[in-house]
């Protein structure tokens, strides 16, 4: 089977390029699911019921969050409603949510998805390592393929993570730094790394975020809303090959899809 995880959904632009782009990336690709982290995907931090139907009904199968996953109160009751998201499994068990989730592709084969968010410079969360043993222990047998996205800031944290789950996932995909790193490898034991997919949304910006607002801030002290930029949208995530029957991956490679690519598809297709 063959899994594309978008890397973290920034404000409109972000959701607009995923709903653009997804299903033609599934005939594309022949993806047989599509994942992605939605954290900031409501005006850059958090996300709503009414965000959550428009991803969901634009073609991703499943939706990941993060250290944002409760910016917006009113997702409270989604998180403990629908199956196709979930929170940081390293949350408490008190929190909102489901800390792993499973969704069965097309063709049959049975997914198990889960995010942790490290601790390396990050705001306090129980241990991710033990919580991603637990979340395994508690993964119905028939699962056959296990994707986890760690949102983490520091690689090395990430590093550590998919050698600690090596052989026991199909793969261990990065987010959070919003900035794609140049790592991807299939680990001995068969598992697929890349310390982070980037985000989806404008980079005409700084990590999603209008430049003149951010520079203001750090150049002044003075407040500034980080308001979302708008150019430059681009579409990152990870294509990641997986042998079903081992649940051990065979390929990964980066993923950059622009607004160039979108109107050249458009063209080529008539």
């Amino acid at each position: 089977m063959r899994l594309l995880h978008i890397g973290d959904i920034v404000g409109k632009p972000g959701r607009q390029i995923c709903v653009d782009a997804v299903r033609k990336l599934r005939l594309r690709e022949k993806l047989d699911l599509v994942t992605a982290n939605g954290e900031n995907a409501a005006a850059g931090s958090g996300i709503t019921p009414a965000i959550y139907h428009e991803l969901t009904d634009g073609g991703i199968d499943v939706i990941t969050l993060g250290d944002h996953a409760f910016s917006r109160r009113d997702i409270f009751g989604t998180l403990r409603s629908q199956t196709r998201i979930v929170r940081p499994a390293n949350y408490p068990k008190e929190a909102p949510g489901r800390e792993f989730t499973t969704f069965t592709t097309r063709g049959g084969v049975k997914v198990g998805i889960f995010v942790c968010v490290g601790r390396v410079f990050m705001a306090p969360a129980d241990c991710p390592f033990h919580a991603a043993d637990r979340v395994l222990k508690n993964m119905p047998d028939d699962v056959q393929v296990i994707l986890m996205d760690f949102h983490a800031e520091a690689t090395s944290d990430k590093q550590v993570m998919s050698r600690h789950l090596d052989g026991r996932v199909a793969a261990v995909i990065g987010t959070h730094t919003h900035i794609p790193t140049a790592d991807e490898r299939i680990l001995p034991g068969g598992t697929a790394f890349q310390a982070d997919i980037g985000m989806t949304g404008p980079h005409e910006s700084i990590i999603g975020r209008r430049i003149d607002r951010v520079l203001e801030k750090t150049l002044t002290f003075r407040p500034a809303p980080f308001d979302v930029a708008t150019e430059d949208v681009r579409l990152n995530g990870a294509i990641v090959d997986i042998d079903d029957s081992t649940g051990r991956a065979t390929a990964i490679r980066r993923l950059c899809v622009t607004e160039d690519d979108l109107r050249r598809w458009s063209e080529e297709d008539g």
